[in-house]
């Protein structure tokens, strides 16, 4: 069975930074195609970022620039460095493997003004 933990999240000032992990175990990270999604109050999921196994890289427009999806194949781990918060960033985050329908239990980001 896979299990994805995500880690990392909390409270950060508008323009701070978080570093998001996620630890995955019962699959292998190096295969697979790789994506953080989100959750704010009252808005559906959206996709943040997506890392293939070769490392192409994909965005949200609006974290573009501000947000860097990275992945450890050897740690079977991925991450999301988060700079220049603001409160629109507010959001569960969750680890994704989309080909595998399998997702983390989200952490908590929540940015303040």
């Amino acid at each position: 069975q896979v299990q994805l933990v995500e880690s990392g999240g909390g409270l950060v000032q508008s323009g701070g930074t978080l570093r998001l992990s996620c630890a995955a175990s019962g699959i292998s990270f190096g295969i697979h195609t790789l994506a953080w999604y989100r959750q704010a109050p009252g808005k559906e999921r959206e996709s943040v970022a997506s890392i293939t196994p070769g490392g192409r890289t994909t965005y949200l427009h609006s974290v573009e620039g501000r947000f860097t999806i990275s992945r450890d194949n050897a740690k079977n781990a991925m991450y999301l460095q988060m700079n220049s918060l603001n409160t629109e960033d507010t959001a569960v985050y969750y680890c994704v493997v989309p080909l595998r329908g399998s997702w983390g239990q989200g952490t908590q980001v929540t940015v303040s003004s």
